[in-house]
């Protein structure tokens, strides 16, 4: 069965009928409305208790809540399957698109405020339906607005289960299996980077921004250890490099650690986002002459927006020229290691100091699951223990070295690695290579596609280097504009409209973002395994029946 979008599409193809909006919108609002009237129904059928007279006080550990426990999880169950097969089903929509005020107010029996009094367990049912009901399904086909999207079933079991075991990764005391399995995936992960798997170090962490945190830490640690203890103050005024095109979350780290942003020096990229080694270079004797002191350089394998791979190996030979710490953040290109037709574009990542790797990116682990590796073995475990007496205890009876939670700048730990084990498992190495290079396949899909058209305009001209492929939209009214200050004011806003309008039909999304002097323009990421030539399709028609009139 086909959406009433897709359904257009088709009419459009044989030319028998134009795309009516309204009609669309009406259509697939009624399509959407029969599904879940359905879903309320067979739920209520099913049920064989009665939950508006049942209350979480009801549940264990309360005395006989076994059986009230076990029928109120099989209808949370319940809803989450039906969630987990919506955001496979190209019928539904992507989201149910509501404003922030309208959220706050409630809608049709569910609301955000919290009361004093305890709410039965129907109404807690209806809340988690709802719930669900009013987000994104990232998992979606058509969801191409994020680096993390998909829904990977291992990957979901895994994450069910981890919260259900609701540990701590810090000791092998309380945690013995996950952090087994940690040590297990980082040995696999050094090996991907070319590292020997016993000489690497490593630890999961809360997302990249975190990972990358990590980096610019140990690398102060292992230039000036006496920062540990003594503060900034003991050490000389710092500087670091990355490109003008990295993530953020690198002058995040400056800032935290008191290094500074002002002492970030962004260095020059060419015309697809790469850094320029020769700039990085003339930045670096610059700084020196000045009288800094350079101790680190962040090479990005896969920017945020263009996907671009920073040339590896000629920045690590800079270096080790001026014996600087090389960081490689692979949150976003970590996976290509997974493919043996696009691991060489990574290559030299073998040479950096550390690295970052976000599994829940183009390997498609649920959010989050991140890790921060490291050549030297020790380096993470010196520069962040405080061995509070209280946890880790040198005098166990096993092997306190797996009592890994001393190298985390956190106490708390979330286990993340549970749900990327048991995908290992599913999939082996091979399963991941296919998944990856199916993404890439996709991407150099639409831009083979949009660069044969007169509609679109690429923002780069060459075959993509990872997921990304980044385009305008140029709608009738531009097209034979001259290029000029009128013309990019304009284009400028085509973007912003069309999204608008995606966002309000809920058949599909897809991110945007102005780029240097580059105006808005769309970038579409794949890291979906579910997502098919027909879904980028899909996309690039949606986009022309949302913007045509602009």
């Amino acid at each position: 069965m086909e959406t009433a979008a897709s359904s257009a599409e088709t009419l459009k193809t044989k030319g028998k009928r134009k795309a009516d909006p309204f009609w669309l919108k009406t259509q697939h609002l009624i399509i959407q409305s029969e599904n879940e009237s359905k879903e309320r129904q067979s739920g209520t059928e099913s049920r064989t208790t009665n939950f508006s007279t049942m209350y979480g006080r009801d549940l264990l550990p309360a005395k006989n809540g076994e059986e009230n426990t076990k029928q109120f999880l099989f209808e949370v169950v319940h809803i989450l399957l039906n969630y987990v097969s919506k955001s496979f089903d190209r019928n539904t929509k992507v989201l149910d698109f509501h404003y922030p005020h309208q959220l706050k107010d409630g809608l049709d029996g569910f609301s955000l405020e919290l009361s004093d009094n305890p709410e039965n367990l129907e109404q807690l049912l209806v809340d988690c339906r709802d719930t669900l009901k009013y987000g994104v399904k990232t998992g979606h086909p058509r969801f191409f607005n994020q680096l993390s999207t998909g829904l990977d079933v291992i990957g979901l079991a895994g994450e069910w289960l981890t919260a259900t075991a609701n540990t701590n990764i810090f000791t092998f005391e309380i945690s013995p299996v996950f952090i087994m399995m940690e040590e297990i995936l980082l040995k696999k992960m050094y090996e991907k980077i070319g590292w020997p798997s016993e000489e690497g170090d490593g630890i999961f962490s809360p997302g990249g921004s975190i990972s990358n945190l990590y980096s610019v830490l140990v690398a102060r640690y292992y230039r000036f250890p006496e920062a540990k203890t003594k503060g900034m103050a003991s050490v000389p005024r710092l500087v670091l490099f990355t490109s003008e095109h990295s993530h953020y979350s690198i002058k995040k780290a400056a800032a935290v650690l008191g290094i500074g942003t002002e002492n970030v020096i962004l260095v020059k990229c060419n015309e697809r986002g790469k850094m320029i080694p020769s700039e990085l270079e003339s930045k670096i004797m610059e700084t020196e002459m000045k009288g800094f002191v350079p101790f680190y350089v962040n090479a990005t394998a896969g920017t945020t927006v263009y996907g671009a791979i920073d040339p590896l190996s000629e920045i690590a030979d800079i270096c080790e020229k001026y014996k600087l710490w090389m960081h490689v953040d692979a949150a976003w290109g970590g996976g290509l290691l997974m493919s043996r037709k696009h691991s060489v574009k990574l290559s030299g990542i073998e040479r950096a100091s550390s690295v970052t790797w976000n599994p829940h990116k183009l390997m498609g682990a649920p959010l989050q699951c991140s890790a921060i590796l490291v050549r030297e073995k020790g380096l993470l475990q010196l520069c962040n223990q405080l061995c509070a007496d209280y946890l880790f205890q040198p005098d166990k009876h096993y092997d306190v070295s797996y009592d890994t939670g001393d190298k985390a700048i956190q106490c708390g730990r979330h286990v993340d690695v549970f749900k990327f084990w048991l995908m290992w498992k599913a999939k082996g190495a091979e399963g991941f290579e296919v998944q990856v290079n199916k993404c890439l396949d996709n991407a150099e899909y639409l831009y083979n596609k949009l660069k044969q058209r007169v509609d679109f305009t690429l923002v780069f001209d060459g075959k993509p280097e990872h997921s990304n492929v980044c385009f305008w939209y140029i709608p009738p009214s531009l097209r034979e504009l001259p290029n000029g200050q009128e013309r990019s004011k304009r284009l400028h806003e085509v973007a912003p409209r069309i999204k608008a309008k995606m966002m309000e039909e809920g058949t599909t999304m897809i991110g945007y973002q102005p780029q240097g002097e580059n105006v808005n323009f769309f970038r579409c990421v794949f890291s979906n395994p579910a997502t098919s030539k027909a879904d980028v399709d899909f996309l690039i028609e949606e986009i022309v029946r949302l913007g045509n009139d602009l």
